[in-house]
């Protein structure tokens, strides 16, 4: 009797310790495939930006001494690798509003639909001020970096 009590009693023991072991393989997966995300939404942005500086210089006259056509050419590209950087960024930001609150969520449409319009606008904009477009998107991307660090601090490996 003092036997099977104490084997039933490893064997719930046991299964908390297991139920404990799946908890934290869950939480570790989710927090590894949160700050990939994270990584590769910080990669996107920052190839918005390095696009948007290609927009700008390609749409400066003269440019290397291209004429028109090639211009219009690299423009175009410029413009193309651009708008594809932005889906890429608005898609990962989707993926990662998706695990936060609405207030969060709110704040990286926003980031998103900001950066669709600095692109509209970088043909228009001297390379010497494409910084100054992205002040407020520099400031909403910082609160959504946070975010990630906050994410990676907040969960237990």
């Amino acid at each position: 009797m003092f036997i099977a009590a104490l084997s039933l009693c490893a064997s719930i023991y046991n299964g908390y310790l297991n139920s404990k072991f799946v908890d934290l393989i869950q939480n570790n997966t989710a927090r590894i495939e949160s700050l990939r995300t994270c990584k590769e939404i910080i990669d996107a942005y920052f190839q918005v930006k390095f696009r948007v500086g290609e927009i700008s210089s390609n749409a400066e006259p003269g440019t290397a001494g291209m004429g028109a056509g090639a211009e219009s050419a690299a423009l175009s590209g410029a413009r193309l690798e651009a708008a594809n950087a932005v889906n890429r960024f608005a898609s990962l930001g989707t993926y990662l509003a998706n695990l936060r609150d609405d207030a969060t969520r709110e704040r990286y449409t926003n980031l998103s639909q900001e950066l669709e319009k600095i692109v509209t606008q970088a043909a228009r904009t001297p390379r010497s001020e494409v910084d100054k477009l992205f002040e407020n998107a520099d400031r909403i991307f910082a609160m959504m970096n946070d975010d990630c660090v906050k994410a990676a601090k907040n969960t237990s490996i």
